[in-house]
């Protein structure tokens, strides 16, 4: 792999997380012990409704709690729970941004960089609160931009707005479906992040299993 010019993340389960998703998160912060399928129902049905319809200046707490409050909705829970849940993901979710905030305030002296993800619509909003922004050159939300990972456009406009050429770019995520695609669909080196080192999609693809990793990768 190329040294890059830019590094891009994805946001949730990557910057706010060590390759776990939102919704195995929320699992665990409802204490849900049911099916899988039914819970994965549940959280997008609670989800998708949030998408291009909130405020773009609505804060990473007040999502939370918006999505914890139609989740307990969805599964049919106390509407009492919400607000727990919505501190314990809140809580950790914001833990560990800080801790990629100093990694990414490492990196940003060496590389270009930027927050890909497919978002509510408030991406900017919420990587303030994160404290991520003052590292990051562009972040792109797809609810604004009009597409979401792994459509090729979503990428191009980061690198464009970081006059960067994909094939001098590294796309860091937690998916492969959206993270890892995309980013080859377009010509960038990836790097998988997954809290479990599974398998990447393409062989040979660089698997760390917490952020701070990339900072022995790129030393």
């Amino acid at each position: 792999m190329k040294t890059p010019q830019a590094i891009l993340f994805d946001f949730g389960g990557t910057l706010d997380s060590d390759g776990v998703a939102w919704k195995d998160r929320f699992r665990s912060a409802v204490g849900f012990e049911g099916e899988a399928e039914r819970f994965d129902r549940a959280f997008y049905a609670a989800d998708d409704p949030l998408v291009g319809t909130i405020p773009r200046d609505l804060s990473l707490k007040e999502t939370v709690e918006r999505l914890s409050g139609n989740l307990v909705q969805e599964l049919g829970l106390d509407p009492a729970t919400a607000p727990r849940v919505a501190n314990v993901f809140y809580r950790d979710a914001l833990a560990k941004a800080a801790d990629s905030a100093r990694i990414l305030e490492r990196l940003s002296g060496r590389f270009r960089l930027g927050v890909v993800s497919n978002f509510y619509g408030n991406l900017t909003r919420v990587c303030a609160d994160a404290g991520l922004a003052p590292h990051v050159r562009v972040a792109v939300d797809s609810a604004v931009l009009g597409a979401e990972k792994p459509d090729p456009r979503i990428f191009r406009a980061a690198l464009d707005a970081l006059d960067t050429p994909a094939d001098r770019a590294v796309f860091v995520g937690d998916s492969l479906p959206r993270d890892m695609k995309g980013a080859r669909d377009v010509g960038m080196a990836h790097v998988y992040v997954s809290a479990r080192k599974e398998a990447a999609c393409c062989p040979g693809d660089p698997v760390i299993g917490r952020l701070a990793d990339l900072l022995e990768m790129y030393p």
